[in-house]
Formats: structure tokens, C-alpha cells, sequence
């Protein structure tokens, strides 16, 4: 059974829209990746549990949203991807960061995650102050909508190439696997008292399976050694005068109220858990 802790802190990270956040710091093509981290969240993690000069480390980073945020707070960011394209888009935000005078600098390599310890340098090992990551949903994006006269259309709601190896195509079981082994080779290139933080939520699989993924990366993290310190609550939506707006897209409210009418009790997703672990001072 996955293990849990109590909610121990709220993140009021979506008070702006995810495009606004992005709007002027990031290219345009940053919108084609469909998992995108909100560079607030990504902030918010990096200036909590880092200092300024401190390296931080994305096995899955996607189109650099964590980077780029360590750039701009003073930090170094380094990057896996296993997508080209989407290391292409990480390499020029990482460029747009440096012409607007980020004071840090990162680097990101194309390569597999679960064999992250052949793709960074040997240098890296022991000296990482922080690791923050989301999984892939696979299916469970919705990408960008687009209404033409035929109906509605989404896009850049893909990964990538399943032949590649991208765990987003692999099935919950081989995500799990896969992840483990992410874990565990992160572990080895944090410092003594590293923190880990990874941000995720509850999937639907099927009609009636719902995941508890946060619950089930919990384990892992505590399989490989890492020690929980907190779980924390990401919002997805903004608060107004003690109220949540929502901001899910056009698919995520016509999926909530499909699953109402067919009598399950679905609701909008308002956050994402994060959970914060470290490295022990001494292992």
C-alpha cells in the first residue's frame, strides 16, 4: 500500500495564468511541450530549499522550466530530456535567460533518465543541492485547443517518440519502475542533505481506476533512502478573497462533467502534492 503524510503547507503558485508566467521568459514553442512545470512552483522549490550559486538537477526537464527558474534566481540548472525536441526548446530558453541577465547558468544533455549516471558528468556526483522533477502522465494531457469549423481540435498534447524509450508510453508499471530507477541515480549525485522534490497527482487510469501516484512515488523515494520532511500542496488554481478560481482547460471541465453525469463524483484537479525529501547529512 503507498504510503502518505499529512498536508503540511500550502503554495499559492498559479495566482497568475501558466502562459503569463511564461509570457517574455520563455521562447513561444515553449507551449508544444504538453507537461509543463508552473515556472512559479518551479521558483518557489528552487528558492526554499536552495541558495544562490547551488546546482539543481531535472532528470525529466522537458522544455527547462527548472532551469530556466535557477537561472534567474542565481543557481545552476542541469537538465536530462529524452526528447531532442524538447532539449532543443530547453537550450534556447537557456539562451533568452542569459540574454535577459540570469546570473546563474545550466546545462542540458539529451539523453534516458533511468541511466542518468552515463549521461552527466562524473563531476556532478555529491554535489547537487537540489532535484526537482514531475513525472510524465502519458495520455492524461490535454495540450492546446484549437476550435475550427469542424469541431475542437487539441495539440502538443504528445510527448514524443514511444519508440524511444519515453515512460510516458510505457504503462503505470513501467513508469513506476522507471522512476525508481531515476530515484535511485539522483540520490547518488546529491550532497549530503540534498533535498528532493517532485510535484504530481492522482491520475484516473480508467473510468473507475484512480492512481494515488503521489502516494506510490512516496514509497519509492523511501526505498531508495531518501527521508520524507514534508507534503505540500501546489495550488493549480488562483484564490481570491479566500475563493478558487479555477484555471483547468476547456477538456479537463467537459471530462468532469461527462464522469458527473455518469454518476461518478469527479472533481476539478486544484493542485498538485508535492513532496519534499532529503538526503541524509551523513549517507
Amino acid at each position: 500500500m503507498a504510503e502518505s503524510l499529512p498536508v503540511t503547507s500550502l503554495w499559492l503558485t498559479c495566482q497568475q495564468p501558466a502562459r503569463d508566467q511564461r509570457r517574455g521568459r520563455y521562447v513561444p514553442a515553449t507551449s508544444s511541450h504538453p507537461g509543463k512545470m508552473l515556472p512559479h512552483l518551479a521558483a518557489h522549490a528552487i528558492s526554499s530549499y536552495t541558495a544562490p550559486g547551488d546546482l539543481v538537477f531535472d532528470p525529466m526537464c522537458g522544455s527547462g522550466t527548472t532551469l530556466i527558474e535557477a537561472m534567474h534566481l542565481g543557481r545552476h540548472g542541469l537538465g536530462i530530456d529524452i526528447e531532442p525536441r524538447f532539449t532543443a526548446l530547453a537550450a534556447a530558453n537557456i539562451a533568452l535567460a542569459r540574454s535577459q541577465g540570469a546570473t546563474g547558468s545550466a546545462r542540458v544533455f539529451t539523453g534516458d533518465a533511468t541511466t542518468l549516471l552515463g549521461v552527466v558528468p562524473a563531476s556532478t556526483v555529491g554535489r547537487v543541492g537540489l532535484v526537482l522533477t514531475s513525472p510524465p502522465y502519458g495520455r492524461g494531457t490535454h495540450g492546446l485547443v484549437q476550435v475550427t469549423g469542424s469541431g475542437v481540435r487539441k495539440r502538443n498534447h504528445l510527448y514524443g517518440d514511444r519508440e524511444r524509450g519515453n515512460l510516458a508510453y510505457g504503462g503505470w508499471s513501467r513508469l513506476l519502475d522507471g522512476f525508481a530507477a531515476i530515484l535511485a541515480a539522483s540520490y547518488q549525485l546529491l550532497r549530503p542533505g540534498g533535498t528532493v522534490v517532485i510535484t504530481c497527482r492522482p491520475v484516473r487510469h480508467h473510468r473507475d481506476d484512480l492512481i494515488d501516484l503521489p502516494g506510490e512515488l512516496l514509497t519509492l523515494a523511501r526505498s531508495v533512502g531518501l527521508i520524507p520532511v514534508q507534503r505540500c500542496a501546489a495550488m493549480l488554481a488562483a484564490v481570491r478573497d479566500g475563493q478558487i478560481v479555477h484555471r483547468a482547460s476547456m477538456f479537463g471541465l467537459m471530462a468532469v462533467r461527462t464522469s458527473r453525469a455518469q454518476g461518478l463524483p469527479v472533481h476539478l484537479i486544484a493542485h498538485e502534492d508535492v513532496l519534499v525529501l532529503r538526503r541524509g547529512p551523513q549517507s
